[in-house]
């Protein structure tokens, strides 16, 4: 059996149920996708902080 996915929020055990997958454009190649696992709780405040920053590609149900 395989490990949970964990959320990548700081500080947070919970079990991860989306993939927010961003890039940033001033360092990776627009082809490269860097991927955030979240819990619902942290879905929200992890896309809006790569959000504000220009770097949210989309966030997918895992």
């Amino acid at each position: 059996m395989s490990e949970p996915v964990i959320c990548s929020a700081k500080g947070c055990r919970a079990a991860a149920s989306y993939a927010v997958i961003w890039n940033n454009p001033k360092i990776h190649p627009p082809e490269r996708e860097k991927v955030w696992t979240a819990c619902e709780e942290h879905r929200q405040s992890l896309a809006d902080f790569l959000d504000v920053r220009g770097m949210l590609r989309r966030v997918e149900k895992l």
